[in-house]
This record gives C-alpha cells, structure tokens and sequence, in this order.
C-alpha cells in the first residue's frame, strides 16, 4: 500500500479531532486522520456524553428567566478555577478566549451546522459555599437534542465527504508511538498497526501488532484525549496532599483505550506537560449493570434534594450536597477514605432529580423523540433510572428506615450503617419543612433552585418529608468514585502550538482536546463549570486546526 500524501496529521479521530481535521480540509489541506481504534469508535468519547454545552446568557436562559453575562460567567470561572501557579499562564488565557466563545460566536457557529438544543437549561454545579466559592451562579448547561451524537454528527459528515473528495485519509488502528522530529521541527510521526478488530464501540479491542508504520507532514496535530481508563496512570498523578490517598478502588467512566500513552510518549519526547495533578473524577459512580467495558461506570448528574451520607450514616457536611462542587465532595470523601457514600431519597426524588450521564442512558434525548422526552415530566420514573433501580447492585429500595438500613448493611457488611444516625438526619431534615424558611442550608439551596422555572418544573422536587409514604418508597444509592476527566495535558499557545518545558513553541506540533487540557495545559484549572468539555474539544479542534492550516502552506 503506497503512503498516502498529507499535508497535516491528526492523532486521535475524537471530538477534537474531527473538527480539526474538517477545518483543515475545508481550508483546503489534506488530511491524514489515525486512530488506534477501528472505525467503530469514531468520534472517540463524545459519543457516550450527554451532549451539555456551556452557553454564556443564550436565547435559551433569557426565555426561563436568566439573567447572565460574561462578567458573572469570567467570575464563576476564575473562582471555581482557582489559578495559582506560574504555569497556569496560558490555561488563564484559554479560559479568557473560551469564556469570549461561549458567550460570542460559538452558539451560532454551532447552529449553522445544525445543532440545537433542550430548551430547559441545566444547572450542573451550582456551587452553594458563597458568592466567592466554586460553581454555577445560574443555570448555563444546554443539552444537545441528539446528545453527544448530535454533537458529533455534523463533523462526522463533513470529514466523511471529504474524504469522499479525497482531502482526507481515515487510517484506523494505527497506534502511535512517537514523533519524527527534523532540526527540531516535528514531521511526522510513527507507530505500530494493530490487527483488525470487531470488538463493538468502547469493548476492550485486540492489542495485537502486525506492522509499523510511518508517516510524514508539515504539521502534527495531537487530539488523543485523556487518561481516564488508566487508573495507573490516574494513581500516579493523584494529588494526595490536595485529596488525601487515592480511592481502592473506582469505576471507569471511560474505555480502557483513553490510555494517556500519547500523552506520555509526546512529553518523553520534549513538550511540556502541565497540571497533571488537577483531575476530575466524580463522587456519584454507579457500577453500570449492563456495563460496555470493564469496570463500567455511570455517573448521577443528580438534583439537590437528596440527603448524602458518609459509610455509617452520618450527613455530610453543607456544602457537600448533591450537584453542589463535584471535586470538593471528592476531596471530603478520599481525604476520609471513604470506601463508598450513600445518596439516602425516596421515589418523589428519584422520578424529578434523577438524571444519568451519557448517550445510551437518555434514549429519547439521543434519538430525538419529542413526545418520549415530554415524559419527563410525567408521574414515572425515567426508563434508564427504573432498570437501575430494578437491576443495580448499589440501589436498595425499602419501605420503612429500619428495613432500608439493615438492607444497606447488607450490601456494605464491612461497613454497617447506623440506623440512629441515619434517623437522626432524616428527622432533623424534616423537621426543617414545617416553615417555609428554617436553618437548613441544603433546603435553602432546593428552594433557590426552584425560583427558575425549568429547575422547578422538570428538575427540583418540591420540598417535602422524605418519610411521606406517599412519596415511597425509600431508596438508597451506594455511590463510588468514577474516573472520567484529566484537567492538565500538554501546554499550549493560544494557536494551540505545543511548547516545550522553557516556553519555546516546538514547530510543526499542535494539540487540542483533553491530551491538552482542554486548552493551554488545563484551562478549567482545578475544578470544571461543566458543559465545558465537548466545548473546550470544539473551540480548541477548531482553533489548531485553523492554525495548522495556516501553517502548511
């Protein structure tokens, strides 16, 4: 087989990639775009998001009533990103221009290729320690209609056309091993090609190497996303000193092929790699009961009505409350090692508040179907939540307290659960509902949120007595740690041209997507807004491969 010409290489067929790749060939340059997965795997882990977006004051907020601005959105960013190092210089400026996107041109650019969005607008951390603290002063997390393959599909399309034009070349399962590098500039790359595989989308797929390969070009792009699958990886880069020893033993948002290898190999080759201890992982894993790969792990994007409780039973403390600062609450619960937590509710919860992460979780969502989605409003509880409750090995479902914490017992027995403990803030909590206003921080917080419309319509339950029978049965979910996000990654400029560790841009390399923090080396800092991950995938692809264009003359 003859080597095919290129003018740029794209490493990594996600997200990231994609647009890459379809914004050099709409410039006219032609594309190589490899993957080490077949092409089953197309467009890499978008296709099992939710699809959320984050949109800076929308058509949609302004139509439920919120009231938001750049200047609210830069403040939330920068105090949920806490940026205090010397190496956050370019993520600052990544956040800066995003932020610019996300309230400027991107909902427009994005419309223009035919995405568009639910119009209830989700409020994903919603903070709720202050003014000054980490989260979402107001709803800003737009799921896609379609879900992550909406997202993916017009960029799908349009890399599928061109290579029809023969502007672009799909090489699937060639794994990448290195860079070529000519007086210091980047040419090209080599690696081995694996065995053809049938394994279905996110299935573990054959390591079996039959060849090598090597490949040459004016420019190198870099999309091969994050380390999420590797918990050796994500072990090494554990922060303890910030989240206290990392989890035994967690769940895997991801397949085991988002790896880091790429990652690894390119800054064991000379580019700098930054804030690789600023991770997100979620504290609501379940273990998925009908799993794709191993370890199969889904996350609860829940409402703030459920009561979390620590191993024995006991509350956390405010402002560890459901959908408040993910990494926070992960913070509490490592630094404690915790082996697990409990989401204690009752089925009036579960039915508003219960909401899955990912594509395959929200059929109706993802396929479009007006009149299943209208159901979420309705008296049943979603179909997706309903076979977790009806198969999940971390949900038990009693009718009295004392049933369900002898059931939760024996589910953990290494870990009994305190049934006076467990009353006790069951019955405080309740106490709080007899006044419209009281002293319980998380009531205040379900109050807040059903001031906007969509949050108190389809999303927030209506505060009530968690030991209302007719609000039965009482349910508890064992939550897990789940891996999902890497914020750092390689550092980059503003044109996404990857630097070395003095600062100096290595020329002819360019990174996007997560393998680059999303943008500049980790532009969420510590800790991510949500809705910010396909996003920082779109606005860093668009933006290097623009850049690369420019460059392969």
């Amino acid at each position: 087989m003859p080597t095919p010409h290129a003018d740029v290489i794209v490493v990594g067929a996600g997200l990231a990639g994609l647009v890459a790749a379809t914004e050099l060939a709409d410039a006219g340059r032609r594309v190589l775009l490899l993957d080490q997965e077949g092409e089953q795997n197309l467009g890499g882990q978008a296709f099992w998001s939710l699809g959320g977006l984050f949109f800076v004051d929308s058509p949609e907020q302004r139509r439920l009533s919120i009231r938001d601005s750049l200047e609210l959105a830069r403040r939330d960013w920068l105090t949920t990103a806490a940026f205090d190092r010397p190496e956050d210089r370019w993520p600052r400026a990544w956040a800066d221009a995003y932020l610019n996107f996300a309230s400027g041109e991107k909902r427009a650019w994005l419309r223009g290729h035919g995405l568009r969005w639910f119009p209830a607008v989700g409020w994903a951390e919603r903070g709720g320690a202050g003014s000054s603290a980490p989260g979402n002063s107001v709803p800003r997390f737009h799921i896609t209609w379609g879900t992550g393959p909406g997202v993916l599909e017009p960029f799908e399309r349009r890399a599928r056309e061109h290579a029809r034009a023969g502007r672009l070349t799909f090489l699937f399962r060639h794994r990448v091993r290195g860079l070529h590098r000519h007086a210091g500039t980047v040419t090209g790359v080599h690696g081995e090609l694996l065995e053809p595989s049938g394994a279905a989308r996110g299935e573990r797929s054959s390591r079996v190497v039959t060849g090598d390969f090597s490949l040459h070009a004016q420019a190198v792009i870099l999309t091969s996303g994050g380390i999420g699958g590797n918990h050796e990886l994500v072990r090494q880069a554990w922060p303890a000193e910030r989240l206290g020893p990392p989890p035994t033993s967690m769940v895997s948002g991801v397949p085991a092929h988002v790896d880091g290898l790429l990652q690894q190999a390119a800054h064991a080759a000379g580019a700098s790699l930054i804030n690789t201890d600023r991770m997100w992982h979620y504290p609501e894993g379940l273990r998925n009961w009908n799993p794709v790969w191993a370890g199969h792990g889904i996350r609860i994007l829940p409402g703030p009505s459920s009561l979390w409780l620590d191993p024995s039973g006991r509350r956390l403390p405010f402002p560890h409350i459901p959908g408040a600062s993910s990494l926070d609450t992960l913070a509490h619960i490592t630094r404690h090692r915790y082996p697990h937590t409990w989401f204690l509710l009752n089925r009036a919860i579960i039915k508003r508040e219960f909401a899955l992460s990912g594509s395959e979780q929200n059929p109706d969502l993802t396929g479009r179907d007006l009149r299943q989605t209208l159901k979420r409003a309705g008296r049943q509880v979603q179909g997706p939540v309903q076979a977790f409750l009806d198969h999940g090995e971390d949900f038990v479902v009693r009718a009295t307290l004392p049933d369900l914490v002898a059931g939760m017992t024996a589910l953990t027995p290494d870990t009994p659960v305190d049934l006076p403990s467990v009353e006790e803030a069951v019955l405080d909590r309740d106490l709080q509902l007899r006044n419209p206003a009281g002293k319980d921080a998380q009531l205040a917080v379900v109050r807040g949120a059903r001031a906007f419309p969509s949050e108190r319509l389809i999303r927030v339950a209506k505060p009530a007595p968690l030991l209302d029978p007719r609000s039965g049965p009482l349910i508890a979910v064992r939550l897990n740690v789940l891996t999902r996000k890497s914020l750092g990654g390689l550092e980059t400029d503003l044109e996404g041209r990857v630097l070395d560790p003095g600062g100096a841009v290595i020329p002819g390399l360019y990174a996007a997507g997560e393998v680059a923090g999303f943008g500049g080396g980790g532009y969420h800092g510590y800790r991510a807004l949500e809705g910010t991950f396909l996003g920082g995938c779109l606005f860093s692809g668009r933006t290097a491969g623009r850049a690369a264009a420019a460059q392969a003359r």
